[in-house]
């Protein structure tokens, strides 16, 4: 999905979050962002923030819907992520300069790794219902300038006291998800029946972050913090055990999201993922002025059938991006 509103990235990573062992929780409240201009959707935004902007390698946390409405984003570039995306309800064509044509449907991953550059549409196939999160995952240095791919992953539910799990990413309650991800990620939907709670064993090394779709959730132990719908809680590394527990009477929906500290700087603009202000003013030129004829930096979407053929990058800011400073622990 296209990002039209988006702050420079920080980095979250240090020996001190590594070591730290009480069990505090931060909670980060959604800003609304619209997302497709004057007929936009609006999506609640979590991640990134001032308070903090990664979990892990994940940079960007948009939950949208249930909504009533049609998506129609033309053909926009993404350099140094994957797309990560997810439904709860509803149906997305996804077409990508990689070649791929793809459904999106619920309890479906579909990842999309950009590396040196990709770009890609997305349409709803009805006029439905539309509910879901989109994700970014930065790749680090080594691997920001690799070659386009996807990836698609249909991951079976696990039976959990309470509750069951979908895995897609990494490992969680003994079930892995094969796709190869570039630095140690979990991504998991968890649906809780009414008054459940479930303690989920994770890795220490890991910092987590557990999205409200649907209920009302505490997480954490001695101290439980209280999460809403879209709302996101935040757990430091140095903890071996995610605490969830449904407040209602009704099941409720969250997604856990997790990795270790991502220690590089970052510098996030618009769609692109950069390590410097010059990165980003190079990526933007070569797609807003065409100098590369949608040659190896981004390529071309096939396929596409909206009236606007590829979507133009906003104007820079007046002064230089610049990556923020570490996220200390919450």
């Amino acid at each position: 999905m296209s990002n039209l509103e988006i702050a420079p990235a920080e980095v979250a990573c240090g020996a001190s979050q590594v070591a730290m062992a009480a069990a505090v929780v931060e909670v980060l409240a959604p800003r609304e962002v619209p997302l497709g201009g004057a007929r936009a959707i609006r999506v609640h935004r979590t991640i990134p923030q001032r308070q903090r902007s990664l979990i892990g390698a994940w940079c960007f946390v948009d939950h949208y819907g249930p909504v009533a409405a049609r998506m129609d984003v033309p053909p926009h570039p993404h350099t140094g992520l994957q797309t990560v995306s997810w439904l709860f309800e509803g149906e997305v064509e996804h077409r990508d300069s990689g070649g791929m044509h793809a459904i999106i449907r619920p309890g479906e991953l579909n990842l999309m790794t950009a590396g040196a550059g990709i770009c890609h549409s997305e349409v709803s196939t009805t006029s439905g219902t539309l509910h879901g999160v989109q994700l970014w995952v930065a790749l680090p240095d080594s691997a920001r300038e690799t070659g386009r791919d996807f990836a698609h992953y249909r991951p079976k539910p696990v039976s959990l006291p309470g509750a069951h799990a979908r895995v897609f990413l990494g490992e969680l309650a003994g079930s892995h998800s094969p796709v190869a991800t570039f630095t140690p990620l979990l991504g998991a939907q968890i649906d809780l029946d009414g008054h459940a709670v479930l303690e989920l064993d994770v890795d220490p090394a890991f910092e987590h972050g557990v999205l409200c779709d649907d209920g009302e959730i505490q997480l954490g132990g001695l101290s439980p913090a209280s999460l809403s719908k879209t709302e996101l809680g935040y757990q430091g590394p140095g903890q071996s055990i995610l605490q969830l527990r449904n407040t209602g009477v009704g099941p409720a929906r969250v997604l856990v999201l997790g990795g270790t500290p991502f220690c590089e700087e970052l510098v996030m603009w618009w769609n692109f993922v950069g390590r410097s202000h010059d990165d980003i003013v190079t990526y933007r030129q070569l797609w807003q002025d065409g100098t590369d004829g949608f040659g190896d930096r981004f390529g071309a979407v096939k396929g596409y059938q909206g009236s606007v053929t590829r979507l133009p990058a906003p104007p820079l800011p007046t002064t230089r991006l610049l990556p923020r400073r570490p996220a200390g622990p919450a």
